[in-house]
């Protein structure tokens, strides 16, 4: 007799009353730009959006910042809002239609010429020994390369070998392999140590234009060392935002920056960059570019290893589901990719064309976010212990501290879910850095607070006022009401309470107790009954 075939677990079909472990970051554009689309992705996933200021001036950018609040309000969903700043990206200057194909077609064997100063590109006469000339947008191009060094235009899809240099005036190419060559398309010089600013005139701009209008984290391009970052970081700072809401808020002067690692030498210094940021994006785009595409899954996994290492957010980004900005479904492989960031644990993954450009927006984040809950509930199946970071085993924090406890105690009391009033976030980022996999829910008062939370792995914000009597008793009442609201327990299921006093203040969450859902005694009823 044949055995009976057992269905694996982790095949069943799962509800999931609970919020998901990984988030999902979205990037606006033309195709997510309406209201109802924007409404549609928050409730299919999205805990950030993102605005590409390489794409689109800030007037645009704002419609999209005021839409996603709106949203977000209407849903009652804290969501953060990204902007990504575009950094020294060098690109061709004006390309006019030369032959007819909307740019220039260039062919394998040609020699080309890039010049200093010229604004828009033109044929070579029968006189030169050129096929047409080409400008940039950095004049470093024209000092720091070297013969024998690679240049690569629009993603590595056209390829070039220099073959001359005049210092200061000319860069000559010999295409290497073809194809059409339009305006403003990417150049990457991965060979070359271009001595360019990591924030330019632009990027200031928009920082200014940001904190004025309540960016919530920003994104740092083309990184190289840890100065960089803490060169944005010291200048935030400084900066005072003008929104009526995050005027009076001890958290409006200290915007979290997210570095994203897309070149070599940030790869060189990695450690150091790690320490300085607040959160790390594996932007496998540019990084596919200025290095061998192989490297690339290695890179990332170092790079999600790291930031784990020392507690910090990493975001894995670039063509996770590309083939969605036209096909209702993904391939096989895309769905792998993601699933993988998720096994090597990231604290997020992030769409770019896919929402910004692509046909069915809402179907991609749907899409992720049911690949994430497939990978999530195989983890959930597998022996787990905290993941605490081991290079910030001495952190002096109380916070830190009791971190660092809360997972032995939820496991043996079988909490279904950790619950901590975490003010400014501090808390919420010391219970997600330990890689919680019960479900973590963090209150605070602060808007900026909850939207910055949206961040952190394992942890659903929720905005909520002070209760009046400023009780913990009262907090707890208003805790197992909304765990029933939602679904996430039943009497008998025990929850993990954290808070400090006075409730709603930024001082540290020392105070720990269980609640016993159905049981009036539990939690912080008792607490508060004996003061």
């Amino acid at each position: 007799m044949t055995a009976a075939r057992i269905r694996p677990r982790f095949l069943d079909t799962h509800e999931h009353p609970y919020p998901k472990h990984a988030k999902i970051v979205a990037t606006l554009g033309p195709a997510s730009d309406p209201p109802e689309m924007i409404e549609k992705l928050i409730k299919n996933g999205v805990n950030v959006f993102r605005l590409n200021f390489s794409h689109g001036p800030l007037d645009a950018q704002l419609v999209r910042l005021e839409r996603v609040r709106e949203a977000a309000i209407k849903l009652r969903t804290p969501v953060a809002v990204m902007g990504d700043l575009q950094g020294p990206k060098m690109r061709v200057t004006k390309v006019p239609d030369l032959d007819g194909s909307g740019g220039l077609m260039l062919k394998t064997g040609q020699d080309i010429v890039y010049r200093k100063g010229v604004d828009e590109a033109y044929l070579g006469k029968e006189s030169d020994d050129f096929a047409a000339a080409f400008g940039v947008t950095f004049d470093p191009m024209f000092t720091d390369v070297e013969v024998g060094q690679r240049v690569l235009v629009n993603d590595g899809a056209i390829r070039m070998l220099i073959v001359g240099h005049t210092p200061g005036e000319e860069v000559r190419c010999r295409v290497t392999h073809g194809g059409k060559i339009s305006s403003s398309k990417g150049v990457n010089l991965p060979e070359t140590d271009l001595q360019m600013p990591a924030i330019t005139p632009k990027d200031w701009e928009c920082v200014e234009w940001g904190v004025k209008h309540g960016i919530d984290v920003f994104a740092l391009s083309f990184v190289r060392t840890a100065d960089e970052v803490l060169e944005l970081k010291n200048k935030l700072k400084g900066m005072c935002s003008i929104d009526p809401e995050r005027g009076a808020d001890p958290l409006a002067h200290d915007i979290p920056v997210v570095t994203k690692v897309e070149k070599p030498q940030a790869l060189d210094n990695l450690e150091e960059i790690v320490q300085a940021t607040d959160g790390v994006m594996v932007a496998r785009g540019d990084l596919g570019v200025e290095m061998d595409t192989w490297h690339v899954p290695v890179a990332q996994r170092h790079i999600i290893e790291m930031c784990a290492d020392y507690g910090k957010p990493c975001i894995v980004a670039t063509q996770m589901l590309e083939t969605m900005i036209t096909e209702p479904i993904p391939t096989r492989a895309e769905a792998s990719d993601v699933a993988n960031a998720i096994f090597d644990g990231a604290d997020a993954v992030m769409l770019s064309g896919e929402t910004a450009v692509g046909s069915h927006p809402d179907l991609v984040v749907e899409t992720m976010n049911h690949i994430i809950r497939s990978a999530e509930d195989w983890i959930d199946l597998q022996p787990h212990e905290p993941h605490a970071p081991r290079k910030l085993e001495d952190h002096p924090h109380r916070s830190a501290s009791m971190a660092a406890g809360a997972w032995h105690i939820a496991t043996r009391a079988k909490a279904k879910l950790v619950v901590v009033w975490s003010q400014t976030g501090g808390m919420a980022r010391y219970l997600s850095q330990h890689d919680f996999r019960v479900p973590i829910l963090a209150y605070t008062s602060s808007r900026t607070a909850a939207r910055r939370m949206a961040f952190f792995g394992g942890v659903t914000p929720l905005r909520c006022d002070v209760p009046k009597d400023g009780l913990l008793s009262t907090w707890t009442d208003i805790v197992a009401q909304r765990i029933r609201e939602e679904g996430w327990g039943e009497d008998g299921d025990a929850v993990l309470l954290i808070a400090g006093k006075p409730l709603g203040g930024t001082t540290a969450q020392d105070i720990l107790a269980i609640l016993r859902l159905g049981d009036p005694d539990s939690g912080f009823r008792a607490h508060d009954r004996t003061l």
